[in-house]
């Protein structure tokens, strides 16, 4: 597992060739109120039964508010065989304070 910071994904997601699906593990109330644009939606407490949704060997990007449970699935995914994973250091928090001042933060 890697782990960027938000300015480090910004700049990675500008140079990449192919797009990692940017995973957003947060619950649908937060998703609503603040994400990254691109981000897909599948909240922590579904991923087990929904898992065989994502392609294991597609680059994915964990995202959550502050970095604790998308860091938890990242490890989860490795565990279960998944590669190519990428957390977002500080979350969507973070994400506001230093890439984007005007996504609303809670």
């Amino acid at each position: 597992m890697r782990h960027l910071t938000p300015v480090e994904l910004q700049a990675y997601l500008e140079e990449a060739e192919t797009a990692p699906l940017l995973l957003d593990v947060r619950e649908p109330w937060e998703f609503h109120h603040a994400h990254i644009a691109g981000s897909q939606l599948l909240p922590m407490g579904r991923l087990p039964a929904q898992v065989e949704q994502l392609d294991p060997k597609q680059e994915i990007v964990v995202i959550c508010h502050h970095g604790v449970r998308s860091q938890q699935v990242a490890f989860y995914l490795e565990h279960i065989g998944f590669e190519r994973i990428i957390n977002l250091a500080g979350g969507v928090d973070a994400w506001a304070r230093e890439v984007d001042p005007a996504m609303p933060r809670y």
